[in-house]
């Protein structure tokens, strides 16, 4: 009988090649007391039946970062266990049947130089003399992947563990977890099946496709779901190149890598089939499911068609078992906002076996120093609700998630499923007015507002369909004005004798305002970077109003509980809508709405409460899209009458509904940040040009000052830029290569076409010397790859709109008169 331990400080629940991963940087960390529990044999879940494909380069660069550290870690883990990982490199074909995947490869090609990796565009002829055996005629091209390879699936698990065993992590086979027990919010303890108990600190969760179901026992939720994956391996094939690379026919959904002479012939189908697996019968190791030659013939028949040869062989084996995908094919990492020190690492999409050395690196630091390693928001596990964890929800989502894996990862598309989770309180009215809605963060949003053909799917990595639309919401705002629906904005009442000083710790600015203002603040991490990013207004001297972004709302509260444990906070998201009504006729839609002067007539960054006919409302002198205008807070229910007044009356002066494609665009013509795309964990506000909110006066002790002290006194070494492209409107995203004088320095974070100004316009990180100054860096050339062609650019000292922000901080003409 197994001797069980009594207590552990950190368990690790699952012996596949994550929890593994995980245990070993664990034990390299320096880790004393980590346990890992498998309940059947070691990657006996799906680890062992993994494709083991490892391709370093991913379609952003935090995904690509995790992944290029397997490249690394595998050659550690050889060294120091003289285990094998069956890890080589073999270089990687990405395949292109159409000029729109051939411009998504140049865009990825251009995340590889960034990361240090080898890709390069290829003809058809190049991919034809890379690996003959491959029809090539309906091609355009390709891309190859140097440093794209494979390793052997079970060799990397156990060179995992033999590497965490040697630095003392407790590695038990055959022992089931039943549940995780809690105690006060936290982590308690994990019982077995036997009923024994292990009292421990920390859990982390790496039972991957049975993650969600031990996570519902703990009212944890893990939105994912496992779905049947299947490939076949082939008999003997002759004339195989040596090393034969790794083939990605993406229009052909498959991939196709070599094995001891056969070949591995997989992909992912436009409509998965679910596995449930809490299914009778499915609780052994090593499940291989039936082989089911109806579902994998799209397959068989693209396989067929790419290497004709394919014909001549048998199948020498089928393979069928589950793999667990996630909404969006982005794996679960983090701790869970619903419980203190449980942590996940689960939902990996089929990439379980590449991602494992990074995702191994980033938990194990997390859970030893509470924060992240490294900017991980995407991955974040905070990111979906517990509504997002329902089989309604997830069922059809995660079909479209699979079928994404190979298809066109358009700039700006919308997902299908899964949407009407959550509406705006005047969802009725804006669908009325032409909205055309995605669902970012789970709400049904108004993106921009049409009335003909711009509401279709016509996706493009050039001119944007929507554009028009967008312009004119935009210039409506500059000469008219604009109402936004900003109600999904994340919104927690601070209250008691102790709301201040909580705040103070947690933001950078200093917090202790006079009643009835607001302040713009970053919350930061002990290392200086922003962890989030809000409006603070003061609405006595004992009750804050804290506003956050909508898609960041559990990960924001997660981080100010964990921070200050007992603070006296009310989520009060869905109690307030929030209307924008915005531009320089904003003044008089007000008036003629009911609203006294004294609203109007409000200093920038004030705050007040007063009432229109019957209903009450807070106005904040307040613009992301720098222009005149409040944000007004208002009852949920009393939005929706109150929104139709306003267009009413508003339509004699030019008031226009506008979306949140019209607000990205205003807002990049400022300059202003976004968190998630402009800042995040890695960066600081000195980096990120946002000095002017922190409060350096030393009486104040926030979170993360001393390090932004010192980053102050040696000076940054990396600066967010504005930039506009010079002549040209190439569509501008994230993640394109910035280049000064000739060198790659930097990438950018955001962009978007300016209306207002007439500019393509992007930010970016830029490297420089420690302490130089924009000015100084202004004398240099930029210059911009955006599929993988370069273009001139002007680095901007100030917004090009409104660079001293008159319009946004002063009374529009029409009222200081």
């Amino acid at each position: 009988m197994t001797n069980h331990p009594e207590s552990a400080e950190i368990v690790i629940i699952g012996g596949g090649v994550i929890g593994l991963s995980i245990a070993c940087h664990l034990g390299w960390r320096g880790a004393s007391d980590v346990v890992l529990l498998e309940r059947h044999q070691l990657t006996s879940g799906t680890s062992w039946h993994a494709a083991g494909i490892i391709g370093p380069l991913r379609a952003s660069m935090s995904l690509t970062r995790l992944s290029k550290y397997a490249l690394e870690a595998f050659e550690r883990l050889e060294a120091e266990t003289g285990q094998s990982t069956g890890y080589r490199q073999t270089g990687g074909l990405w395949l292109a049947q159409n000029a729109e995947r051939m411009e998504e490869l140049k865009r990825i090609a251009d995340i590889g130089l960034l990361a240090g990796l080898d890709a390069s565009i290829l003809t058809a002829d190049e991919v034809h003399k890379r690996m003959p055996l491959l029809k090539t005629a309906d091609l355009v091209g390709g891309m190859w992947v140097e440093h794209d390879g494979q390793a052997n699936p079970v060799d990397v698990c156990m060179a995992y563990a033999k590497a965490a065993k040697s630095q003392g992590v407790r590695i038990f086979e055959n022992t089931a977890v039943e549940t995780v027990h809690t105690k006060k919010g936290q982590v308690h303890s994990v019982e077995l099946a036997d009923g024994h108990k292990i009292q421990c600190e920390k859990i982390i969760n790496c039972a991957g496709a049975w993650a969600r179901n031990l996570g519902k026992k703990s009212g944890v939720a893990i939105p994912l779901q496992a779905v049947e994956h299947m490939y076949v391996v082939t008999e003997p094939v002759d004339d195989l190149p040596k090393p034969c690379p790794i083939v990605r026919d993406l229009e052909g959904r498959i991939y196709i890598k070599e094995d001891a002479g056969r070949l591995v012939l997989g992909g992912f189908e436009a409509d998965a089939k679910l596995f449930d697996i809490e299914k009778e019968g499915m609780d052994v190791p090593f499940l291989e499911l039936p082989d089911d030659w109806e579902q994998f013939e799209p397959f068989m028949l693209a396989g067929l068609n790419r290497v004709p040869t394919l014909s001549e062989c048998g199948i020498q084996h089928f393979m069928n078992g589950p793999e667990s995908f996630t909404p969006d094919t982005k794996q679960l990492m983090g701790e869970a906002p619903e419980c203190r020190n449980y942590f996940v690492a689960a939902g990996f999409n089929s990439l379980g076996i590449v991602s494992s050395a990074g995702a191994g690196k980033v938990m194990a630091d997390w859970v030893v120093d509470g924060v992240a390693p490294m900017d991980v928001i995407d991955l974040d596990i905070t990111r979906f609700d517990p509504d997002m964890a329902t089989d309604s929800f997830l069922e059809p989502r995660v079909r479209e998630a699979v079928a994404s894996q190979f298809e066109m990862h358009w700039p700006y598309k919308r997902m299908k499923t899964g949407r009407n989770l959550r509406h705006l309180p005047s969802h009725e009215l804006w669908e009325e007015v032409g909205a055309v809605f995605g669902s970012p963060a789970g709400w049904e949003r108004p993106l921009w507002f049409s009335s003909n053909s711009h509401n279709e799917e016509q996706y493009s990595y050039g001119e944007q369909h929507w554009w028009p639309s967008a312009e004119r919401e935009c210039l409506a705002a500059r000469d008219a004005a604009v109402l936004v629906d900003l109600s999904p904005f994340s919104k927690f009442e601070f209250s008691g004798p102790y709301a201040l000083r909580d705040l103070q710790y947690l933001c950078s600015a200093d917090v202790d305002i006079p009643t009835g203002r607001s302040i713009y603040t970053q919350l930061l991490n002990v290392r200086g970077g922003i962890e989030a990013d809000a409006t603070v207004t003061r609405l006595a001297d004992d009750k804050f109003l804290f506003v956050g972004a909508a898609p960041s709302r559990r990960r924001d509260l997660a981080w100010i509980t964990k921070h200050i444990p007992d603070a006296q906070i009310r989520d009060v998201t869905r109690e307030f809508a929030v209307l924008g009504l915005m531009g320089p006729n904003a003044g008089e839609i007000w008036s003629v709405a009911g609203g006294g002067p004294a609203a109007v007539t409000l200093d920038y960054g004030a705050s007040a409460e007063f009432s229109i006919g019957d209903v009450s409302l807070r106005a904040s002198r307040v613009s992301y899209i720098g222009e005149f205008g409040w944000e007004l807070y208002l009852p949920w229910n009393d939005a929706p009458a109150f929104a139709r007044q306003l267009l009413e009356v508003g339509a004699q002066h030019g008031l226009t509904p506008m979306g949140l494609q019209a607000v990205d665009c205003c807002r990049v013509e400022k300059g202003f940040r976004h968190w998630g795309h402009d800042t995040g964990p890695e960066d600081s506000p000195l980096e990120a040009g946002l000095g002017f909110s922190v409060g350096w006066r030393k009486e104040l002790n926030f979170l993360g000052r001393d390090t932004l002290v010192k980053k102050r006194e040696q000076g940054t070494d990396r600066k967010l830029i504005q930039f506009s492209v010079d002549g040209a409107h190439p569509l501008l995203l994230h993640d394109e290569p910035l280049f000064r004088d000739g060198n790659l320095v930097g990438h950018t974070t955001s962009g978007a076409r300016g209306f207002r100004t007439g500019l393509s316009l992007c930010m970016g990180y830029v490297s420089c010397a420690a302490g130089e100054k924009i000015s100084d860096m202004a004398a240099s050339k930029y210059e911009i790859s955006v599929a993988g062609k370069r273009y001139p650019l002007t680095l901007h000292q100030h917004p090009p709109y409104d660079p001293k922000g008159d319009r946004m901080r002063q009374l529009p003409e029409s009222i200081s008169q």
